[in-house]
């Protein structure tokens, strides 16, 4: 049987189709995309298949015709693969089909709006190594159990109220050491 061949494009040739396609090429863009995130590439280029494989869902594939979808996973792929989204949005602006290409914005605003959304998301929030603090013996050794990790730069919330608190793990054995020399 035939053996399927496989395109795995590095930046580097996604930035040369993009840069040093052929003129004609890059005059007829060949993206248009729609408001709903679903793309539509007229190409029979397999290495441009695989550029839009790398930010978006093939659905199906025609002859001279691509169907994808833009999803928050295929972009997470991408972003997880050093792709930005400002990369994306540039390339579906430059590669808009002829039609797209007249009207102003190319890309569709809901569109570039999400997809600067979606890779803003990942930098939200941050993962660090913790320990859980409850149960202090009185208000006065919590208090000086949040003095103690804030001056060791290791405060990473505290709850007065229920007299509760986290600190980063680096910080784990002098706190344990602290609250001994307080229990005694």
């Amino acid at each position: 049987g035939r053996k399927d061949s496989w395109f795995i494009p590095t930046k580097l040739a996604t930035n040369l189709s993009v840069s040093l396609a052929d003129s004609s090429v890059r005059k007829e863009g060949y993206v248009m995309m729609e408001t709903n995130f679903r793309m539509y590439a007229y190409s029979t280029s397999k290495l441009q298949c695989e550029i839009l494989r790398l930010f978006a869902r093939i659905e199906y594939q025609l002859p001279n015709l691509i169907a994808c979808a833009v999803t928050k996973e295929s972009l997470y792929n991408a972003f997880d693969n050093g792709i930005t989204s400002d990369q994306i949005i540039t390339f579906l602006q430059q590669n808009s089909h002829p039609r797209c290409a007249d009207r102003v914005p190319s890309i569709p605003e809901n569109v570039t709006d999400q997809i600067r959304l979606w890779e803003s998301d990942l930098k939200r929030t941050e993962m660090t190594q913790a320990h859980f603090y409850d149960e202090f013996p009185s208000k006065d050794v919590f208090e000086a159990a949040c003095d103690f990790a804030r001056e060791w730069g290791g405060l990473l919330w505290e709850d007065s109220k229920r007299m509760r608190l986290v600190v980063k793990s680096e910080v784990h054995n002098q706190m344990r050491e602290f609250l001994h020399t307080q229990s005694k």
